[in-house]
């Protein structure tokens, strides 16, 4: 919990704005809904269902919502992504609604926080070129540049950035 958020369990409710983030992501991004409209909603409760998604030994991905409405505005928290168990990836997406608000950096700095608690010493996070808003939000929680660039001349290069953790 921030001062204006909130992090907690994915609930079965959450499916239809988790869906809406797809329906809002660029459309270079990987996963995105396709020209058949999937996945469906019923797909995405059933990963809900069978895969929650719950941080789990300090890897998962939260809903974020709102202390004062409780609006879903969209997910933050570790994974391993394109990093591993004990240098975990660092992932966040909100909802077009929350932009420029600073709710992006106030969550993931928490989890950066959360992360650090758990003994942790590096978090990774990957990013397209073209990303710039997620540059900067990474940039304020003390990630930087590694040299390690993953090429996609069709959606764009990745960008490896990283950040080494102080044990709390």
């Amino acid at each position: 919990m921030t001062e204006r958020l909130r992090l907690r369990r994915w609930m079965p409710s959450d499916v239809e704005e988790y869906r809406g983030l797809w329906l809002e992501r660029d459309s270079r991004a990987v996963r995105r809904i396709d020209a058949e409209g999937r996945p469906t909603i019923e797909e995405m409760r059933g990963w809900l269902r069978d895969n929650p998604l719950m941080a789990d030994r300090g890897l998962g991905l939260l809903p974020i919502e709102l202390r004062d409405t409780g609006e879903f505005i969209g997910y933050c928290g570790l994974t391993v992504g394109r990093g591993s168990f004990d240098e975990p990836e660092i992932a966040y997406e909100l909802a077009r609604r929350a932009h420029g608000r600073g709710y992006a950096t106030e969550a993931a700095r928490a989890v950066v926080d959360a992360a650090a608690r758990t003994g942790r010493r590096r978090l990774w996070a990957t990013v397209r070129e073209w990303n710039a808003p997620s540059f900067r939000v990474l940039e304020k929680l003390g990630f930087h540049r590694s040299d390690r660039i993953t090429e996609d001349a069709e959606r764009g290069n990745t960008i490896w950035m990283t950040r080494a953790l102080e044990p709390k």
